[in-house]
């Protein structure tokens, strides 16, 4: 499956569409409507597209060497359809990156809301990021190297996407913190944001080196024992 298949952003943004006023059901305004929501999923689905065709010609060319000439190719439309969606090639980057998110969070929200240990949630956080780029290496390539090329991405991007997958995480070691299971003096935010680095750099190590999906797999298990273990409360005495 893709990359991008069946997550929050490529189900599409809203797009409002008017019918005439005052119309009953199944009249204009019903036909307006109909057609409106065509046109939203067929919005949603070419700009699916586009972003699957630029995680490829990213991880193929690179950020700086790729055009949205080669973009628009690998997608199958017109150049100028692109920017229809996007408004250069930073926002198509931006873009790759605020889906993955959208959909961690997504993934993330699900999978722990049934576990009661704040430290098992933990891990399947870890196990839920690093899963992810393993199973797409095209998109680790994209998030890990590409990214970091990106000035507007480095400079002016104020990630509230971002934050959320942050809050998340910080949220769980507060849960821990009021059970008494993660100590007090560790700050829930530094802790999500050092999980966040860590597995980033993992993912980096493991793009770079061309490693077997195992090789992440394991790097996974260990260091979710590394950083569970270094907030966990310890018996006086």
């Amino acid at each position: 499956s893709s990359p991008m298949a069946n997550t929050p952003l490529n189900r599409g943004s809203r797009f409002l569409c008017r019918g005439g006023a005052g119309e009953a059901p199944g009249g204009g305004a019903g036909r307006a409507n109909g057609a409106g929501r065509m046109k939203e999923a067929d919005r949603a689905k070419k700009r699916e597209r586009i972003l699957r065709a630029a995680v490829r010609v990213f991880a193929r060319h690179g950020f700086f060497v790729s055009r949205v000439s080669q973009i628009a190719s690998a997608a199958g439309v017109a150049d100028g359809t692109i920017y229809l969606y996007f408004r250069n090639k930073d926002d198509i980057l931006i873009s790759i990156f605020e889906d993955r998110i959208d959909a961690l969070c997504a993934v993330v929200e699900r999978a722990t809301a049934g576990l009661e240990d704040p430290a098992e949630k933990l891990r399947k956080v870890i196990e839920l990021q690093l899963g992810i780029v393993r199973r797409h290496r095209d998109l680790a390539e994209v998030l890990s190297i590409n990214l970091r090329q990106s000035t507007r991405f480095l400079k002016q991007y104020a990630a509230p996407k971002f934050n959320r997958y942050l809050d998340l995480i910080a949220d769980i070691v507060r849960e821990g913190q009021r059970m008494g299971l993660f100590r007090e003096d560790v700050s829930p935010r530094v802790f999500a944001c050092a999980l966040f680095g860590a597995l980033d750099g993992l993912t980096l190590t493991w793009v770079i080196g061309k490693g077997k999906p195992e090789r992440l797999r394991r790097a996974a298990d260990a260091a979710a024992t590394i950083l569970i273990e270094g907030i966990l409360k310890r018996p006086a005495g």
